[in-house]
């Protein structure tokens, strides 16, 4: 029987999860972020569901990720297939989930050692 908690191991991990704001690593968010397991964080352009084009998806197909965590804000929304495509068509998995849910999904999978990236849109 394991007595100590798993935690996340890697250059990010997500601490805390709101509406409008994310901490990552201890250090607060409150735009829009692309969060790989393993890499740098980078800041997002996109901001909306409704604003998010394939090019905003094509900014992670080189991280290389077996699958990406989309937080779709703070309601669940789905993307349109078209925005997808680049992700589609690079053979990564994609899950679409609102942005806290999706912080709480990402950290697990990091846990589990995958290679995933987690697409946050935080807005105000």
């Amino acid at each position: 029987m394991k007595f100590q908690p798993d935690r996340p191991e890697g250059p990010n991990v997500i601490h805390a999860a709101t509406r409008s704001s994310v901490s990552i690593s201890g250090v607060p968010y409150t735009s829009s972020v692309i969060v790989p397991s393993d890499a740098p964080l980078r800041p997002w352009s996109a901001t909306r569901l409704s604003e998010l084009t394939a090019e905003h998806m094509a900014e992670i197909v080189p991280l290389q990720p077996e699958l990406v965590i989309l937080g779709s804000g703070p309601q669940l929304r789905f993307a349109h297939p078209s925005v997808l495509r680049p992700l589609i068509d690079a053979r990564i998995g994609v899950e679409t989930m609102d942005t806290v849910a999706a912080c709480r999904t990402y950290n697990i999978l990091v846990s589990e050692g995958r290679r995933v990236v987690a697409a946050l849109l935080i807005h105000d």
